[in-house]
């Protein structure tokens, strides 16, 4: 058999160029020649990496089969330095299934000989130094699932033969030097379900090609220089989620096609050169939450479909040559929170029933040919904090900042550089946060870059902690109002409306006149004036006033007043986690569909805030007390009071806090704070939310012989009956086995909560029903 293979590499040999040798010649050797155990340990024994005197397949980050073969190696995020990727011999490992390395202090260029690694299904080297081409013989890993090389200084063209993959779901290449074009085989990965290519040199076209990607739900092709026109053909997309083609140099007409991707949220256009008009076939994207179309060259009128998109919380059509009027239907998206039209040619009135949507924080017309007078709606709603219409043709009594309205003519208000009105009206602020809109879009768009680099360091402004010294003064709103509002509604706070307590301070539920529902936290007398509760209570606010995500719970905004302080949230219906979990009635409509959705949730906010947000966010008390339900049974995670910013120039030592029961063990004795502290605690709540009950007893006896014979079976959550489909099955085996990892007993040797968030959405089949796997294959298991 092995001659044979030998006889016809060489035939092949004979046609094809001398790079292609260079590939199959060691392929031919490993399968010729099949390494034994005894010189897969010799091979890593090697590169430097381990110092141990254990038998190979005990060591931290090395996987193996009932065979004893290596299956795996995942050192990602273990602080090593590693050095050259050509230090580990490929030929060695012919069972090799998973390569993770990412964030390991790599650099040189890929070896060629990564191509012998046939049976590879994860290879992840992302977060870098590593140089260089991508290597031809990357096209042997035919059955790659998982390849991620984001993060490095790689350049060259990006390999046609990647279309090869058929496998691939996830390819992330995004934040290198990569020149050229995107190869038009990629049209060949119909299993693609993730596509990174942002933040790269990359140019040409975007390849029509792309439309038989079915599957794709994230497409990132943003900060390139690609131009041309958008393809027709991207319409097809019928499952994308997410579209980012911002930062290049698109011309031509915005595709109508657009309007078929029914699944589309968010949709960023911005700075290109599109011209023409917004389509109306925009107003089929009924799912859609952002739509960003800032910086082009489009002309016409805003198509009144845009009034379809209920769900729409982010409109950005500024700078632009859009002409016409507002129109009316923009009044149905309820949902609103950011509205951007500034610099266009926008004409007319502004319809007054603009002023009656609730959630709008930031609203600004600003440079347009609008003019009128400006409706009582909009300028005594002491709910938006900000709002720009300045530049325009308009008249109005108001008592809002004069700079908002700066060029208008006819105006006065109450405040110095406006003529007083011969009516005024009092309007009294609530403090509502500026969720500061530009951030959103930033965090949203480009938060991937931001935590692909790991370099930038956050420029928090000491200046914002205020004119007068106080948090108060940071936003210059005064909160009588909302103090008013909330004694109301709560009867100064009376017990019944308790729903709670956090990590301080009690939790009480209020509805507003408006008629929403809100959740206060409110310190007590006698925390006020302890100053590790008030440092608790500026925490959250700075921490949840500057970072959005949809599993975070959202901060509405806060009061201070002389006999209180309370910070205002969103209300979730259904508690707390730990409180669902413990409910005999309840705790069955959290089935394992739902608790899978959970867990994908808080995975999801941690990936986020780790690795997405300019400078790591630790939040330091995970645990299921801190995870919040809606009335739909989705998750966010709350109480930011412990949260801190992690400081890559400091060294993040910390007194001791966290729920017991799920802080990391490091942290009894280094007191050193990292992401791997949440990661621990991630495992903790994701175990409990699989098993019904916390699992410490499980935990604790994991490396003893008593749990040698325990299946998955044996600890899920028995008032649940066992999974009925396979899909559901495995997704409930893979985050035990994902938990488990979670909760190793080094901090080096956890996943990061990116690799976690990844690894949950990618799909792993387990060949055994849960009555038949171990825990201890779990926590083995390369995933």
């Amino acid at each position: 058999m092995a001659s044979s293979i030998i006889i016809f590499t060489a035939v092949v040999v004979v046609t094809i160029t001398s790079t292609m040798m260079i590939m199959l010649f060691p392929l031919a050797n490993a399968i010729s020649s099949p390494s034994s155990s005894t010189d897969e340990a010799e091979a890593l024994r090697s590169t430097g990496w381990w110092n141990s005197t254990s038998a190979h397949c005990h060591w931290d980050g090395v996987f193996c089969n009932n065979a004893g073969r290596v299956t795996g190696i995942a050192l990602y995020g273990s602080g090593k330095e590693l050095g050259e990727l050509s230090k580990l011999d490929f030929s060695s490992f012919p069972s090799l299934v998973e390569l993770s390395l990412s964030d390991c202090g790599l650099n040189g260029s890929i070896p060629h000989q990564i191509g012998t690694l046939t049976q590879l299904t994860y290879l992840s080297l992302g977060l870098n130094n590593l140089t260089g081409e991508l290597p031809l013989s990357l096209a042997n890993l035919t059955q790659l699932e998982v390849l991620s090389f984001y993060s490095n200084r790689l350049h060259g063209s990006i390999l046609p033969e990647i279309g090869k993959m058929k496998n691939l779901t996830v390819l992330d290449l995004g934040n290198n030097n990569l020149t050229g074009v995107i190869p038009s085989s990629f049209g060949n990965l119909t299993n693609l379900t993730f596509l990174y290519l942002d933040g790269n040199k990359i140019s040409g076209f975007i390849p029509p090609q792309i439309g038989k990607l079915k599957n794709l739900r994230f497409l990132y092709l943003s900060s390139n220089g690609l131009h041309g026109p958008i393809p027709p053909e991207i319409g097809k997309l019928k499952n994308l989620e997410v579209l980012y083609l911002f930062y290049n140099k698109l011309h031509g007409l915005i595709p109508p096609e657009i309007g078929n991707m029914k699944k589309l949220i968010f949709l960023n256009l911005r700075s290109n050169n599109l011209t023409g008009v917004i389509p109306s076939s925009f107003g089929n994207l009924t799912n859609l939450n952002s739509l960003t179309l800032r910086g082009n060259q489009i002309s016409g009128f805003i198509p009144p479909e845009i009034g379809y998109l209920l769900n729409l919380s982010y409109l950005d059509l500024s700078e632009n040559q859009i002409s016409g009027f507002i129109p009316e239907e923009i009044v149905n998206l309820k949902k609103l929170g950011h509205l951007d039209m500034s610099n266009n040619l926008i004409r007319g009135k502004i319809p007054s029933q603009l002023g009656y949507l609730k959630e709008v924080e930031y609203f600004n017309l600003s440079h347009n040919n609008l003019s009128g007078t400006i409706p009582h709606s909009i300028s005594n709603n002491y709910m938006w904090t900000s709002i720009d219409l300045s530049h325009n043709q308009l008249e109005s009594q108001s008592t809002t900042p004069h700079e908002a309205f700066g060029h208008d003519k006819g105006l006065c208000g109450g405040i110095n550089g406006l003529s007083h009105c011969k009516k005024r009206h009092q309007i009294v602020l609530i403090v509502v946060i500026s969720l500061s809109a530009t951030l959103l879009l930033s965090v949203t768009a480009l938060g991937f870059l931001f935590h692909k680099q790991k370099i930038r360091k956050n420029q928090l402004s000491k200046t914002t902690k205020a004119k007068n010294g106080d948090l108060f003064s940071i936003w210059d709103y005064d909160g009588t109002i909302a103090y008013d509002d909330i004694i109301q509604a709560t009867e100064d706070f009376d017990i019944k409306y308790c729903i709670g307590t956090g990590g301080y301070g009690s939790v009480y539920r209020a509805q507003l006149p408006s008629g929403k529902v809100v959740a206060l936290k409110k310190l007590h007398s006698w925390e006020r004036e302890d100053p590790t509760y008030l440092k608790s209570f500026e925490n959250e606010v700075q921490m949840l006033s500057t970072i959005q995500h949809r599993n975070i719970v959202k901060l509405h905004g806060f009061c201070l007043h002389n006999r209180c302080m309370f910070l205002v949230y969103k209300y979730m219906e259904k508690g707390s986690l730990y409180c669902m979990l413990r409910d005999e009635v309840e705790v069955v409509e959290l089935d394992w569909i739902k608790r899978v959705n959970v867990v994908k949730s808080i995975a999801s906010a941690l990936s986020y805030m780790h690795h997405d947000y300019v400078m790591p966010i630790i939040h330091r008390d995970i645990s299921s007390n801190n995870i919040l339900l809606d009335s739909k049974l989705e998750a966010c995670v709350s109480d930011f009071g412990t949260a801190r910013l992690l400081d890559p120039y400091s060294s993040n030592q910390t007194l001791l806090v966290g729920t017991y029961g799920y802080i990391a063990p490091e942290l009894a004795y280094t007191m050193v704070v990292t992401e791997k502290c949440d990661v621990y605690s991630f495992g903790m709540v994701a175990l409990e939310t699989m098993m019904g009950m916390h699992p410490g007893e499980l935990v604790t006896s994991l490396s003893s012989s008593s749990t040698q014979n325990t299946t998955l079976k044996d600890v899920l959550d028995s008032r649940l009956s066992s999974p009925k489909s396979t899909r559901v099955a495995n997704n409930v085996a893979l985050i035990v086995s994902l938990a488990l990892k979670c909760l190793h007993s080094n901090p080096r040797f956890r996943p990061s909560m990116q690799e976690v968030s990844l690894k949950l959405v990618s799909t792993k089949s387990f060949p055994q029903p849960i009555s038949a796997i171990s825990l201890l294959q779990l926590k083995d298991e390369v995933i």
